[in-house]
């Protein structure tokens, strides 16, 4: 699964890596750089509707049917094997696909009686895209939410010793057809999701400030020795 990760670039530097404009106003909330996000926090989303752009919105998935928002909490991860199966996803990944820009995520390891932080990256530490699933939800209130999803996948051999799945890391290539809207047909976007190259990551353990989604410093991408 995945859920914790960061990005710690720059704002401009985001935009220029996925081709998108530099947001203009709306991102107090999510300033750059960021060293934990969390469920249910306000992330960076690129999507393409003939052009590129970012938005921000929820992570956690909120259904367009969905009669309240906590649905979203159990959402903010999707299955690459069910989603065009499930209610909740098969429509989106359709219509309604992403990129959720990171440079790194957390996934814990047990040693022991306790669980270590690990900080997974690319060796190259440059800005990367999960592939994501969005949806525009209102609730009864009127209210409109946006919201996305982290796809994931089986675990590759590098990962395997931390946990099982891992989240869909798209190579440049893969975005551009994972955001062309004009491509709607599962058989030809569900090949997309698939396991980075595992020889082109690495991970090396982090503070356990982490486990905690209020620390949010530059601290917590430090490395650190196994158990600190």
């Amino acid at each position: 699964m995945c859920g914790r990760y960061t990005l710690t670039a720059d704002m401009k530097k985001v935009a220029d890596r996925f081709g998108a404009p530099m947001p203009v106003d709306e991102w107090a909330t999510c300033a750059l750089p960021r060293y934990n996000f969390a469920p249910t926090q306000a992330v960076i989303v690129v999507g393409d509707d003939g052009k590129r752009y970012m938005k921000q919105m929820r992570w956690g998935l909120i259904p367009s049917w969905a009669k309240d928002a906590s649905i979203g909490n159990r959402m903010i991860n999707a299955r690459a094997e069910t989603l065009a199966e499930r209610p909740a996803f098969r429509d989106a990944l359709k219509k309604r696909r992403c990129l959720i820009p990171a440079d790194g995520f957390y996934e814990w390891q047990k040693l022991g009686k306790v669980k270590q932080p690990l900080r997974v990256v690319l060796k190259n530490r440059e800005p990367f895209g999960f592939a994501g699933l969005w949806e525009h939800w209102k609730s009864p209130e009127g209210e409109e939410v946006l919201s996305c999803t982290i796809i994931t996948t089986e675990a590759s051999e590098l990962l395997k010793p931390i946990h099982e799945r891992m989240p869909v890391i798209l190579t440049p290539d893969a975005e551009a057809a994972w955001l062309n809207p004009d491509i709607q047909d599962p058989e030809k976007l569900l090949p997309l999701l698939k396991q980075y190259p595992p020889e082109e990551m690495e991970f090396y353990a982090v503070s356990r400030d982490v486990n905690s989604p209020a620390v949010d410093k530059a601290s917590n991408i430090e490395r650190v020795e196994v158990g600190a």
